[in-house]
């Protein structure tokens, strides 16, 4: 429980500083609920549980998006209830998910298994050739344009593919888009390594990735949806073929659906560290009926409700994020996601910052910490589909990895990540323990992390966005950073004395530490990074070559 100050006028500059931090690092909600017109998969009244998002978006005033697939724009049903029900804060966008009659539409023959096939060489953009693709858009928004009598503001889909996004963006002028979250395998694809959360403008050459140059770069905000859970989610299904989901989504019950992790992923969200602004998605499917998704819902529209009244976060439609975000950033802003305690109050928690050139995870539990992931970001490194189409019912969508804790681990064994450790005279190493994070913003850009040393001194980390400087103050002896791996998939190829060496899908780049010395460590798969004083610094230079 917070503490209550007594006196007014300290009560009133707490309130006064707290509405200026919410104005400079707005928290906003967007709900978003997609609507499909069929669902082969299982008998499910698919009406039903749009009209119940209504009634409770009317009942709280939460301005809501609702995004349809071309089946659901064709229905006279889902039209004339979005015509009559909504209110006039809502918004109407398009989901772009292919269907049959948007195939038909277009002058092509469906390959389908149903008239919705969520295999991505069918039911996604990716499947077609860029050509093709720019048809079933033209499509799509003639059908909306007709219905509506105006072009949507706002796209989503859980892949967007570059040439499809500039096309949006170009003819259409769409001002947001929106999709899936990172996950390995779930739903036959694979989007790893991304921009965390939040959102970020794409390269025009990789929707997935963020740009480094104006020229380079798309103009339409990309936001990441669903709400994945800061520390739990990354790791999920470590050696499997797929991720599990613990995401925001009401239909997950140790999730969305459990109104403890809500209360807990709300005030993650609200509460700590976000650097330019913090960013959420609710809302849910039709698919999955409304029985799923009924009393996660109905627990999470009135929390929603009474934070929006108590002035902690914006709930806003998609488009008025996206608008805003345009308005606010000309390039990709930094942010970050910091929970500092899991949901049952346990001493393990998961930091990520994230800026337009890389991203970067620390995790830790009990008395040790490692960073878990770091991917480079780099808008010359092209989508898999940038001019072909996808063959297979699987997609991949990926960046640059620099540590890859969940692809470089495997189960059973010692998790990939860079570790601080302790270097003995004969070069061995070894942990030291360490307490709980801190975490402060140090700049609009930039994040602090100071980790106590339990043997004495503590280690800063600072996340600038081209750099992370590592500097440990008053060491209780000599220390080195120490990558490790369990897998041989990693895309290391080699080291150099102050870089790091790396190829992955056929794309060369490096890690470089200018003021340290990288060398193959003293146990197998690992490297060692040796600072030349008390610090050293990663950077992530964009257009540098590699050694």
């Amino acid at each position: 429980m917070k503490r209550v100050i007594p006196l007014v006028p300290a009560l009133l500059c707490a309130c006064f500083l707290h509405a200026q931090e919410t104005e400079s690092a707005p928290r906003i909600v967007n709900i978003i609920n997609f609507i499909r017109g069929v669902e082969p998969r299982t008998e499910v009244d698919l009406l039903e549980p749009v009209k119940k998002q209504i009634e409770l978006a009317r009942k709280y005033d939460l301005p809501s998006t609702f995004l349809l697939q071309y089946d659901a724009l064709i229905r006279p049903e889902f039209v004339e209830l979005l015509k009559t029900q909504l209110g006039p804060d809502d918004e109407i966008g398009v989901w772009l998910e292919v269907v049959q009659p948007q195939v038909e539409a277009a002058g092509m023959k469906w390959r389908g298994r149903f008239p919705w096939d969520w295999h991505t060489d069918v039911g996604f953009t990716i499947g077609y050739s860029p050509e093709e693709r720019r048809r079933l858009v033209d499509v799509l928004m003639r059908k909306f344009k007709e219905v509506f009598g105006r072009y949507p503001k706002s796209v989503g889909c859980w892949l967007i593919d570059a040439p499809t996004l500039n096309y949006l963006a170009e003819k259409y002028g769409i001002v947001a888009a929106c999709i899936c979250k990172d996950q390995s395998g779930t739903d036959g694809y694979t989007l790893w390594g991304g921009y965390w959360n939040q959102a970020y403008y794409p390269s025009r050459r990789n929707a997935f990735m963020p740009a480094q140059t104006a020229a380079g770069q798309v103009d339409v905000p990309v936001f990441r949806m669903l709400g994945s859970d800061p520390i739990d989610q990354y790791d999920t299904g470590i050696g499997a073929e797929r991720q599990g989901v613990i995401t925001l989504e009401p239909v997950y019950p140790e999730a969305g659906g459990n109104p403890r992790w809500v209360g807990w992923f709300l005030e993650v969200n609200v509460h700590e560290p976000c650097l330019a602004f913090a960013y959420m998605q609710a809302g849910q499917e039709n698919s999955f009926g409304w029985p799923a998704m009924e009393k996660g819902l109905q627990d999470q529209y009135p929390r929603l409700a009474a934070l929006r009244d108590e002035g902690e976060i914006r709930v806003e439609t998609l488009a008025e994020s996206g608008e805003w975000f345009r308005k606010t950033f000309d390039r990709t802003p930094a942010t970050a996601m910091v929970a500092l305690e899991d949901f049952e109050g346990r001493d393990r928690g998961g930091i990520w910052y994230e800026s337009a050139r890389y991203r970067l995870n620390l995790a830790f539990e009990g008395d040790s910490w490692r960073i878990r992931d770091i991917h480079r970001f780099d808008e010359r490194y092209p989508e898999r589909y940038l001019e072909t189409r996808v063959e297979t019912n699987d997609a991949f969508y990926d960046t640059l990895p620099v540590v890859d804790g969940y692809n470089w681990s495997q189960p059973g064994r010692e998790p990939a990540g860079i570790r601080l450790v302790g270097v003995n005279p004969d070069g061995a190493t070894r942990p030291w323990p360490t307490g709980k994070p801190r975490v402060e913003e140090t700049g609009r850009d930039s994040l602090r992390i100071t980790i106590p040393i339990k043997a004495g001194g503590e280690i800063r980390i600072s996340c600038d966005p081209g750099a992370t400087r590592f500097d440990v103050e008053n060491a209780p002896g000599s220390w080195a950073l120490e990558m490790r791996w369990s897998s041989g998939r990693t895309a290391i190829t080699g080291t150099d004395p102050h870089a790091i060496r790396y190829e992955h899908n056929g794309f060369q780049y490096a890690a470089h530490f200018p003021d340290a010395n990288v060398e193959p460590g003293t146990q197998p798969d690992s490297i060692l990074i040796h600072p030349n004083a008390g610090s050293l610094t990663l950077e992530f230079e964009y257009g540098r070559k590699s050694p």
